[in-house]
């Protein structure tokens, strides 16, 4: 399947009808990604509906919906292979009525395609507000847009010298894989970049000219899902991007911020079978016992063992305002996109204005910012979301703000807060040696309360109860879930320092296996003046509570 080529990820966007999807469609169909047969079946079809002009864009538009109007609405992908490249293509909608699809799309991709139609008044509507009419082939006109597009270009921050403007025609051919003999006034295209020069006359020869990112297989596992699928005899299939880290079949992956735990059965990239995705890679992949109505657009797998991905509770970010007629202040709440999460999120607390270019500090806690303006800001999430900060995971931790159908903002993650269930939030905050109130955890199918949180013997050097503390999977054998189910349960962390205590034979450094059913009844006879007594006395409290097998307040003195 070209696995022995580099594998790259291509979008493919520009204004509606500016001819994304013939382009993409006609370039897969000169690349051997379809044969002749079924594009004479695609004109016949269009020609029809009346459409004959879109039997290229139809190898995409698979939509019903879409071939009745005539454009693209969801992200199409599609594969074909260059002399260097295994090539995803992403054909990706431009009605703004679909921009959110177009974004989903863009997310996935290590380079995007720009198409600017070159007829009557087209480019105009794209991007530009004014402009002549000219011939077609017109190298005036070829020009002109090169130079109206290299000052947009610019002003989004990329450098003109490094793209590459090819002239063609995506219904004819036209300097897609041959040189146009239309166009002979047409001397080729140049790259100028660091890491290295480039030059060509067509289309896929600055396919083969881009520059592939780095790869972080090293990484935890991070896969936004781009879409999840019910495929009759298989069963639930999520589909995306693996954007750092490994996925195998056998691999146990969680989604966040769902917080769904499942194992992997297979994965497919292209209808083939992979031993394992490496980053880049466009994939399904099988999951056990999970609904399609558990997990969803917008979700994030990664491996349950290896920093799993979990929900954000609030992040600050780094944002410059780009496009926006009035001021931004605290409370504004924007649809912000990032991967293929499309969330609304809350601007919370304009801690900083920042210079844009130097990030030098300018003004503390703002009340407002303006287009032009950058600032650090902390963002609340209206729902559940996953993100992560760009040092640690870059395709997670950038995003763009949304509001009244355009860009108003772009921005990076600095930090972010991750959000825990109910009960590890209680944990955390519970001083060692302090009961917690009535905690309830699912392990496995069994729910498992635990009416006290319980630390046996108290040293200054042990740590505060943590998520990461203990596992109560770890703590339960399934003899245990199934004998105590809804019982009582006592935690403590695992005793980490020299020497230890035995109770009952058992040292206490391994305590954090014993269920102390034998203490139960003295435990939660006295379990609201404990509770009372460790609030008032922290640390000190209930520290001979493991050696007299009993807590009462006798034992909650001050030390």
């Amino acid at each position: 399947m070209g696995k022995e080529k580099l594998h790259i990820n291509i979008v493919v966007i520009g204004h509606v009808d500016s001819g994304k999807s013939t382009t993409t469609g006609h370039l897969i169909y000169k690349c051997g990604g379809i044969d002749k047969r079924t594009i004479e079946k695609f004109e016949k079809e269009a020609a029809e509906m009346g459409k004959g002009s879109f039997k290229y864009a139809w190898v995409l538009d698979k939509l019903k919906a879409e071939r009745e109007r005539g454009i693209t609405i969801d992200i199409s992908l599609w594969k074909f292979e260059t002399s260097k490249y295994y090539v995803t293509i992403i054909d990706a909608p431009g009605h703004r009525d679909f921009i959110k699809n177009m974004i989903t799309g863009t997310s996935q991709a290590d380079c995007a395609v720009l198409i600017v139609a070159a007829g009557v008044g087209e480019f105009e509507a794209g991007i530009s507000k004014n402009g002549q009419t000219q011939p077609n082939y017109s190298q005036k006109r070829y020009e002109e847009i090169v130079k109206e597009v290299s000052t947009y270009i610019k002003k989004i921050g990329y450098n003109p010298d490094t793209v590459a403007f090819v002239p063609i025609s995506g219904w004819n051919g036209d300097n897609m894989l041959e040189p146009s003999p239309n166009m002979t006034w047409f001397k080729g295209w140049k790259i100028n970049r660091k890491e290295g020069n480039a030059s060509g006359t067509t289309l896929l020869e600055a396919l083969d000219a881009i520059q592939p990112p780095t790869r972080p297989t090293d990484k935890p596992l991070r896969l936004p899902l781009q879409d999840v699928y019910k495929i009759g005899g298989i069963g639930t299939v999520p589909v995306g991007r693996v954007e750092t880290g490994v996925l195998k079949p056998g691999m146990v992956v969680t989604f966040a911020p769902v917080n769904v735990t499942t194992e992997v059965k297979s994965v497919e990239m292209h209808h083939e079978a992979l031993t394992e995705a490496l980053p880049g890679d466009n994939v399904g992949f099988n999951v056990k016992n999970v609904s399609v109505k558990d997990i969803r657009r917008g979700n994030v797998a990664g491996d349950s063992k290896n920093d799993p991905p979990q929900e954000a509770a609030n992040f600050t970010a780094q944002v410059i305002i780009l496009n926006h007629p009035g001021q931004i202040s605290a409370g504004y709440a924007p649809v912000l996109d990032c991967h293929t999460a499309h969330i609304a999120c809350k601007f919370a607390e304009l801690k900083e204005k920042i210079d844009r270019r130097s990030g030098k500090k300018l003004e503390d806690n703002p009340k407002s910012l303006k287009s032009g303006d950058a600032a650090i800001v902390d963002m609340i999430p209206g729902k559940p979301m996953c993100v992560e900060s760009f040092s640690e995971y870059p395709p997670l931790g950038r995003f763009a703000v949304r509001d009244m159908r355009q860009t108003v903002a772009v921005g990076v993650i600095k930090g972010v807060e991750k959000k825990v269930s109910t009960t590890e939030w209680k944990m955390a905050r519970a001083k060692p040696g302090c009961p917690a109130v009535t905690l309830t955890k699912t392990v496995g199918s069994i729910p498992v309360s635990l009416d006290l949180v319980l630390c046996l013997q108290v040293k200054s050097s042990w740590p505060a109860f943590t998520q990461e503390g203990f596992k109560i999977e770890g703590w339960l054998g399934a003899k245990t879930k199934q004998e105590h189910k809804r019982k009582p349960f006592y935690l403590v962390p695992k005793y980490e320092g020299k020497g230890s205590v035995e109770h009952n034979g058992v040292a206490s450094k391994d305590a954090w296996r014993i269920s102390f059913s034998h203490i139960e009844k003295e435990i939660l006879k006295n379990h609201g003046s404990a509770k009372t007594c460790c609030e008032k006395n922290g640390e000190n409290c209930c520290r001979s509570a493991f050696n007299k097998q009993q807590l009462h307040n006798s034992c909650c003195k001050k030390s």
